[in-house]
């Protein structure tokens, strides 16, 4: 990964001085911060089996897997702003906010390094 893809991380620290300044509830941050941190594990272990899946020739078993977990971290993220706006009604729109946030500026700056990819590496999806 490029330094650039860890630009939500950074947005994710930031966003702690936000909640704490203007009190907003913890709850969010915890959930928001929580599953966003969660669903960065998945998507590095997945990519890592779909890289493994394309070097063996596997294609279809690739996109299997990057679709798969595209779709497990969006549901996963989507349940756990859906308990914490049950538990606190404010903690679910806050940590909703935080997870559309980070996944917009992940998104951007993913483009962004993926544009600046001097040499395109064999066996990348």
């Amino acid at each position: 990964m490029s330094p650039s893809k860890y630009a939500d991380l950074l947005v994710l620290a930031a966003s702690l001085a936000v909640f704490l300044l203007g009190g907003l509830p913890m709850l969010g941050f915890a959930a928001g911060a929580g599953v966003w941190l969660l669903q960065r594990g998945i998507q590095a272990l997945a990519e890592r089996r779909a890289n493994r899946e394309l070097a063996a020739g596997n294609r279809q078993r690739a996109m299997a897997t990057v679709a798969v977990s595209t779709l497990g971290r969006v549901g996963l993220m989507a349940t756990v702003v859906l308990v914490a706006g049950i538990v606190e009604r404010e903690a679910g729109l806050s940590s909703a906010v935080l997870v559309a946030v980070l996944f917009t500026v992940s998104l951007a700056a993913q483009g962004i390094a993926h544009l600046f990819d001097e040499e395109p590496q064999a066996g990348k999806a």
